[in-house]
């Protein structure tokens, strides 16, 4: 077992492994990004990335206060799942109705994998190999349909 702040040291070694590697990697439109901290340019939407002792997630989370805000970009999105598809080349998990770990309601659009820890290096190439394509391939995606969502910034 580690304390906080063990785990919070392997955990920044991790995302600074992964956004090395991802730092040579240009996204959709040939620009240098950020991947680990992937700027939509849309306040309280975000592509988040996380990995803990037991599973990795990716997702698309609409934190949006407002509820009905939440609601509209949600049904956004369910305008676009075709073209969320065809560049995941995989099917996500939709859910309106999450909540945080602090209560709060948020909304997401997401997908992870279990039996993989980030506190186990040798875990890092499959956690990789896991985020990679496919925080490319919502770039790809966001790149074509940002400007659908340009009301909401």
């Amino acid at each position: 077992m580690y304390s906080r702040e063990e785990a919070k040291k392997i955990k920044e070694n991790f995302w600074t492994s992964f956004g090395q590697y991802m730092s040579v990697v240009p996204n959709v439109d040939g620009e240098k990004v950020t991947w680990v901290n992937y700027k939509t340019g849309i306040k309280h939407l975000f592509f988040r990335m996380d990995a803990d002792n037991k599973h990795a997630t990716i997702a698309i989370e609409i934190a949006n206060p407002d509820e009905g805000i939440r609601a509209l970009i949600w049904e956004q999105f369910k305008e676009y799942e075709q073209m969320l598809l065809e560049e995941l080349q995989e099917e996500w998990i939709w859910d309106f109705d999450y909540y945080d770990e602090y209560g709060k309601a948020k909304s997401r659009i997401f997908i992870d994998i279990r039996g993989v820890s980030v506190f186990k290096q040798e875990d890092w190439p499959q956690l990789i190999s896991f985020f990679k394509p496919r925080i490319m391939a919502l770039d790809s995606f966001w790149s074509s349909a940002q400007y659908g969502f340009e009301l909401f910034k």
